[in-house]
């Protein structure tokens, strides 16, 4: 194996530890919310959201959407929302939100919940 490869291997192998000692709720502080379970199974396709990232509220101004496709703003930086990020259930939360997560510096996003209607 060459030395590049041991290397992105390595990196990669340091990224995902450091995604997963991100956990939700470290302190405690969202235990009795009446909505903890809910998001504690909140899942797209590419997983379950809560395990590797924190969920943001959007604003209004933050997120768009055009033929059933969005793009969110995360610290300044337009991402386009892969299909498998959708929540597809009801938002029981209210507010647009988002949960990402970093690539090279860059925002990605894991889960995308939509804002409840009504």
């Amino acid at each position: 194996m060459s030395a590049l490869i041991r290397l992105s291997v390595g990196f990669a192998i340091l990224v995902v530890a450091a995604q997963h000692a991100h956990a939700r709720d470290p302190d405690g502080r969202y235990a009795n919310s009446p909505l903890h379970a809910w998001f504690e199974q909140l899942a797209s396709k590419k997983g379950r959201c809560c395990s590797d990232a924190d969920g943001r509220a959007l604003s209004d101004v933050d997120w768009t959407s055009h033929d059933g496709h969005y793009r969110v703003q995360i610290d300044g930086e337009w991402v386009d929302v892969p299909d498998e990020a959708l929540i597809t259930e009801p938002n029981r939360a209210g507010p647009t939100m988002v949960w990402p997560t970093w690539l090279d510096g860059h925002p990605q996003v894991r889960c995308f919940l939509p804002g409840g209607m009504g």
